[in-house]
């Protein structure tokens, strides 16, 4: 048993130094043990920026249903024929700005090609606001709409046809609670497609509706799609030490919440992924999110692509709603309204949006512990109005419903410090009788009524709630620039004290008051009688700190606050039981 024991330390200990030396190599863009490299590359070569032609050439084909062989042919030789404006020449740019964002339209499809969410500061320049879709030589992400034919002939009009702007008003203005900007494109193939965008005070929502004008002298059957088109990299100034998931998500009544790899998008390549009359689609990042959202029962079809922007540049990446929209008849006309959601990851507020939005928010497998326990820290927030005294709160409140099993692992593990110098004695004297050394053992812990593993049953079965807790504060967006004391943003890591040049690691007093406690814990802890297993104890903590240098200081004060509770309780329950310090 000692053995096997001895053994699985190691291996957790080894592991645990690969995995930190992987994650330092991650952090400063060196090549991983696991393949790739750390820190995000410019996704686009020198050169032509990438446009609206780069993106997404091959974007309305990935979007479109392959109904015939026809329909394939047409919807392919689509962009083709509208590509006047070649990648990275672009039409007359439009830029309004409410209260919360700062959007830039092109003309050429009326795409969004710029979005500044002004409420959030930019993690790599805190002058800056965060931007969410971008269409510059660094980046690519882009909220495209268009329309399709699936019985061939004429191309309509799509996200690189050349539109004209109709509307006059750049900005909401006091007293205004709306603001509205219109596309209209001219007539190709016989249809004509006007775009209005609708932004509303103090909504991350914007109304999006397509009214298509047949023209021509035959009944023309289009489909309308809405596309989201970005780069495969994460978000610049993203930390290396933990891992959030960037990339595409569909959902749908039928097979709810589905996140897509961009790995795995690139070797699938163009994939359809079923229909109905319900769902959207997104691109999710941390803290932020864009979707597509139609109004429920309206038929559609989903679709996943990835296309070269040009020779010698990466990949991007789309995912699209194709609504088919039926015959329209010559001289008639045909309105769809959508809604771009385009903004922070507000549980509450996705929920109220559409079914299963607040999804995108992801807590993994263990969403119904996280649910509660993010509902628990709002409500501490709404009590204190502060999201530090929140963690803390709500760590306390674990530490009172678990009271009564951390006491009983506690007094266990109070007890085994106390039977230790015996313990130790009978290694010394049975040393060459292992079998002997055993018996001994098993004996004194039935005389003095210790289980050896009962320090650890209550621990692991509350693990899953601290686990979930973990997900719930790096996810929630509302400790972006939550200040406590004289932390200024609770999602960053705490550098009161600065960073150190070498190795660019932040300092601050919650990384070091973790490191102690942790160290501290182990000097409570009954002491292994395996000599190598101790030192393995002081050094574990050791290793596992480092990276808490790294973690949102969010992350770090609360388990600060779980470790001084626990230390409180174990103190108390030592002194009880009588158990000296070592």
């Amino acid at each position: 048993m000692t053995d096997m024991r001895r053994t699985l330390l190691w291996v957790v200990f080894v592991m645990s130094l690969v995995l930190l030396w992987d994650a330092w190599n991650r952090h400063n863009g060196q090549p991983t043990l696991f393949g790739g490299t750390g820190r995000p590359t410019a996704t686009a070569a020198s050169g032509a920026a990438p446009g609206a032609g780069a993106a997404s050439t091959a974007g309305v084909p990935a979007a479109v249903p392959a109904a015939s062989a026809a329909a394939t042919t047409a919807a392919g030789a689509a962009p083709a024929a509208a590509a006047a404006p070649a990648a990275g020449v672009s039409g007359e740019k439009v830029t309004i700005t409410t209260d919360l964002v700062k959007a830039t339209f092109d003309s050429v499809g009326g795409t969004l090609v710029r979005l500044e969410l002004l409420a959030y500061k930019d993690l790599v320049d805190p002058t800056q606001p965060v931007v969410l879709f971008d269409r510059s030589a660094a980046r690519v992400y882009l909220a495209q709409t268009g329309l399709v034919t699936d019985r061939g002939g004429a191309v309509l009009p799509n996200h690189l046809t050349p539109m004209r702007v109709t509307s006059g008003e750049r900005a909401l203005g006091p007293g205004h609670d709306t603001l509205a900007l219109r596309f209209e494109s001219a007539g190709a193939g016989g249809v004509k497609l006007v775009k209005t965008y609708t932004f509303r005070r103090g909504q991350y929502t914007v109304g999006v509706r397509h009214e298509i004008v047949n023209e021509g002298s035959a009944p023309v059957v289009p489909q309308l799609y809405l596309q989201l088109a970005r780069d495969g990299s994460k978000p610049e100034g993203e930390s290396s030490y933990y891992f959030t998931f960037t990339g595409p998500a569909m959902y749908t009544e039928a097979g709810k919440y589905h996140k897509f790899d961009f790995k795995d998008l690139a070797k699938a390549g163009v994939e359809a992924h079923g229909s109905g009359d319900n769902g959207w689609v997104a691109m999710v990042q941390h803290y932020f999110v864009s979707a597509w959202l139609l109004a429920p029962p309206a038929q559609r079809e989903f679709r996943t692509g990835v296309v070269a922007a040009a020779a010698g540049t990466p990949e991007y990446f789309t995912i699209a709603m194709v609504e088919p929209l039926g015959a329209i008849a010559p001289g008639a006309s045909r309105t769809v309204d959508a809604t771009l959601m385009a903004g922070p990851q507000e549980e509450y507020k996705l929920a109220a949006l559409a079914p299963g939005l607040d999804l995108v928010k992801d807590y993994g497998w263990l969403t119904p512990l996280a649910k509660p326990l993010f509902w628990l820290l709002d409500k501490l927030h709404k009590v204190f109005g502060n999201w530090g005294w929140a963690i803390v709160g709500l760590v306390v409140l674990l530490k009172i419903a678990f009271y009564w099993l951390n006491a009983s692992a506690y007094r266990s593990m109070a007890k085994m410090k106390a039977v230790a110098p015996r313990v130790t004695e009978l290694r010394e004297r049975y040393k060459d009788k292992p079998q002997q050394m055993q018996q001994e053992m098993m004996r004194i812990y039935r005389e003095e009524k210790v289980n050896p593993l009962g320090g650890c049953l209550p621990i692991v079965v509350q693990m899953p709630f601290f686990i979930a807790l973990y997900w719930v504060l790096l996810s929630t967006v509302e400790m972006r620039q939550a200040s406590w004391f004289y932390i200024s943003d609770l999602a960053q890591p705490d550098k009161l004290f600065g960073v150190l040049p070498l190795l660019h690691m932040p300092l601050g007093p919650l990384p070091l008051l973790m490191t102690a406690s942790s160290l501290f814990q182990v000097w409570l802890n009954p002491t292994p009688p395996d000599p190598m297993q101790a030192k393995m104890m002081w050094l574990m903590p050791l290793a596992f700190s480092f990276m808490f240098f790294f973690f949102p200081a969010g992350l770090v004060l609360y388990w600060l606050t779980n470790n001084i509770l626990s230390i409180a309780q174990q103190w108390f329950i030592n002194k009880k039981l009588g158990v000296a310090g070592k």
